[in-house]
């Protein structure tokens, strides 16, 4: 068990703070605290941020003060232990290192954090392979079943760095979707507004919805089968399953999709269960430097497989 809270706390952000997202914070701060409750707490406003009502995406400000609610009976989950084999597998999946970032060619079917259903996400499990980077967080998310490149900051300064430059939309990511059909010769980019439905972020289901907000995915094909399409998706803005969406959104939607499947799909690749969703490249600038950093990772063995049937045919 961890102490029960019987008292509202109130903290202060400090400056090596900055930057972080709140729930991130309060993840860390609230250990023994599953995220779900963490997660609920914020979305019923009982922890506050300047007395104000917040976003688990809200980043901190140094100064803030923090109001985190009275809690008991909370019973601390401790975390799934490391396995040899995932240590081994992580250690191959570095694709960039440097004294700031790490890069990695995240597996599919990783979670890039632990929930109320999985112990053990990508940072646990990097936290409990690099204890000398006490500050190691998630510069942004991949979807579980997307492999692929993924930056992960070493300390907060670079933190705030990178999340600035996304909010600037000066950072490149690039896709490879094996996508159902045959893609239109003429179809270069999709815009379209995209809307979060669902009772928490775990369930969220993303449509198309004119009161959503506006998202533009470029594209363009890199080769043609004879009943799919592999394309190049470069998300503009980076909303949640955003080149997964628009895929559906046009009639093709990514192979092995299973959230985002057309009713009455016929394809011989209807039954295909990897997502073919790969973040293959990142372009990012390092602080104080004026020459991009561009990081690519080589797909992940199960799309890889699909993709080598397909090559042979």
């Amino acid at each position: 068990m961890i102490e029960d809270s019987k008292k509202v706390q109130f903290i202060r952000v400090l400056e090596p703070q900055q930057g972080q997202r709140i729930d991130n914070f309060l993840i860390r701060h609230l250990k023994g605290v599953p995220r779900s409750r963490i997660y609920r707490l914020v979305r019923r406003g009982e922890v506050r941020i300047n007395k104000k009502r917040c976003k688990p995406a809200q980043k901190l400000e140094a100064g803030d003060e923090i109001r985190i609610p009275p809690f008991s009976g909370v019973t601390a989950v401790p975390p799934k232990k490391l396995g040899s084999g995932m240590r081994q597998l992580l250690e191959k999946s570095v694709l960039f290192e440097n004294d700031e970032v790490l890069v990695i060619n995240k597996p599919a079917g990783l979670a890039v954090h632990g929930g109320s259903n999985i112990r053990l996400g990508l940072i646990e499990a990097l936290r409990q392979m690099n204890p000398q980077w006490p500050e190691l967080e998630l510069a942004h998310r991949l979807d579980r079943d997307t492999s692929g490149c993924i930056l992960i900051s070493k300390n907060t300064i670079f933190l705030r760095h990178i999340h600035r430059k996304f909010k600037e939309k000066s950072i490149n990511k690039q896709y490879l979707a094996l996508v159902h059909g045959k893609w239109p010769k003429g179809l270069l980019e999709v815009q379209a507004p995209l809307l979060k439905h669902g009772a928490s972020s775990n369930e969220h289901l993303v449509y198309i919805d004119d009161s959503g907000k506006s998202s533009l995915t470029r594209f363009r094909v890199i080769r043609r089968h004879q009943d799919s399409t592999l394309v190049e998706a470069s998300p503009v803005s980076g909303r949640k399953h955003q080149i997964r969406v628009h895929c559906k959104h046009v009639g093709h939607p990514v192979v092995g999709d299973q959230k985002y499947v057309l009713k009455g799909l016929e394809s011989p690749l209807r039954n295909v269960k990897t997502l073919c969703l790969h973040a293959n490249k990142i372009t990012f600038m390092m602080p104080g430097r004026n020459k991009s950093t561009v990081v690519e990772a080589p797909i992940d063995p199960t799309m890889a497989s699909v993709l080598d049937k397909l090559n042979k045919k």
